[in-house]
């Protein structure tokens, strides 16, 4: 259980005694982002509190269709798929305003030994995390996200089987006053129901494409950013029911509009001075020799890691040219065209932005890969070899492009030795084999596109 600064565990169990609901949400987050859970009586739940509690493995054997995979090691047929004991974090309590105040509490995995599980995303995550706490450092993050919203239901569009899908508003609309006025209840409520809920949003607004928001999500320690970001997007789609509206979080839904993002923001901070040590105004563009050294190696592990950044088919869709989003290994002041955007100026705001996820990432994978890297640059002492990327980084392919498909990138990340150090052999072994199962199911598929370009004139 990660540290409770604000209250205490006695005063954490007493609120929820105290609330008027008879349940409790319990929930974890799958190697998909999905969360998973379950509704709890309040007497189990505080039952649970020290020992923790089963919870079926094989959230951790199937895929984000609930299809049971066949090449996992950890669970599955041949294992009979046995609980799992979660460990309940309390300091991720907060109450869902929008169902009853009921309270909601996270939880991670492990074994029966009482160990964290490698293969669970929130620990691998916080392992990383308590190597910087360990040197005085505290990784401060914030994730973004950029997601379409549609008016219609989830019996809708299976009825329609995902053709003639109708989204919230017409045109495009990026930062808009007027646009998000239209829908202005359920916009609003966004912002004020998800800061109760202690998923606090430094900013709102309409993107570019029809239907489409940006929110971006106050910083914070990075386990509760991640928690944060978690959270965001399972709260936002329950919103969005409440309103008959249906909030997708895919990389790319449709060919003719950008992408959606999740873009990751970082830090590192003195944990005594509490200064930021990526900002020194004695060096060019006001980077530390300590952030040009995480940059670097953001860059040469970002090859060997895409998977975590980009765990779906559909999420190289988004990773094209001239589409807001990045396909080469670049970097620059304040350009949104490279992978890593480095914004400068202040001390309290000089941070480095990883612009590669897109929305459709776990958000617990997506940032342990990126303090993971960057912390590997810090050892390594690895130098900026490049100069910051001006104009137009989609033409700068010196230094490499990115894996194009999840296949190919999958492949490469099985491969890396890298990968094996930053993230261990159980972890990888793991993750590939989910992803390589992605691929193999897509495999067989047909699509729209082949239909219109070889039904008739093959």
């Amino acid at each position: 259980m990660k540290n409770l600064p604000e209250r205490s565990v006695d005063q954490i169990i007493d609120a929820i005694k105290d609330n008027p609901a008879l349940k409790v949400k319990l929930a974890i987050t799958d190697v998909d982002g999905i969360l998973r859970g379950k509704v709890v009586s309040k007497e189990k739940f505080l039952a649970s509190v020290e020992k923790g509690l089963g919870f079926c493995d094989v959230v951790f054997g199937w895929d984000s269709s609930d299809v049971a995979y066949d090449n996992s090691k950890y669970t599955g047929w041949h294992t009979g798929y046995p609980d799992a004991r979660v460990k309940l974090d309390l300091a991720t309590f907060r109450t869902i305003p929008w169902d009853h105040e009921m309270p909601l509490v996270l939880g991670d995995f492990c074994d029966q030994e009482d160990n964290t599980l490698a293969i669970c995303p929130r620990n691998l995550l916080n392992n990383i995390r308590e190597a910087c706490i360990v040197y005085g450092i505290i990784p401060v993050f914030s994730q973004e996200f950029e997601w379409f919203n549609f008016q219609e239901t989830p019996d809708e569009l299976h009825q329609k089987q995902f053709t003639d899908i109708k989204p919230l508003t017409p045109g495009m609309f990026g930062y808009s006053v007027l646009r998000s006025s239209l829908k202005s209840e359920f916009f609003n409520e966004l912002f004020d129901l998800l800061h109760r809920f202690n998923v606090p949003l430094e900013g709102l607004h309409t993107e570019t494409g029809p239907g489409v928001y940006e929110a971006a999500i106050a910083h914070s320690d990075v386990l509760e950013a991640a928690d944060r970001a978690s959270l965001f997007k399972s709260g936002v789609k329950e919103i969005a029911y409440r309103h008959g509206i249906m909030a997708s979080f895919m990389a790319k839904w449709n060919q003719e509009y950008p992408g959606c993002s999740g873009h990751i923001h970082q830090s590192l901070w003195d944990l005594d001075l509490k200064q930021n040590l990526f900002y020194d105004d004695e060096r060019a563009h006001n980077i530390s020799p300590l952030m040009s050294h995480y940059i670097a190696g953001q860059l040469y592990c970002l090859p060997d890691i895409l998977p975590m950044y980009a765990p779906n088919i559909n999420s190289y869709k988004r990773l094209v040219e001239g589409a807001w989003a990045p396909t080469t290994l670049t970097w620059g002041i304040d350009n949104r065209t490279t992978a890593l955007r480095a914004i400068t100026g202040s001390q309290k705001a000089t941070r480095l932005e990883t612009r590669v996820p897109g929305s459709d990432a776990n958000p617990y994978l997506a940032m342990a890969a990126a303090l993971a890297s960057g912390l590997y640059g810090i050892r390594k002492e690895l130098t900026l070899d490049q100069d910051p990327t001006v104009g137009n980084g989609y033409r700068n392919n010196q230094f490499g492009v990115l894996p194009g498909s999840l296949q190919e990138a999958t492949h490469r990340m099985d491969k890396s030795g890298i990968a094996r150090e930053l993230f261990g052999e159980d972890f990888v072994d793991h993750f590939v084999s989910t992803r390589l199962w992605e691929c193999r199911q897509f495999a067989p598929a047909v699509t729209d596109w082949e239909l219109k370009r070889y039904f008739e004139i093959i």
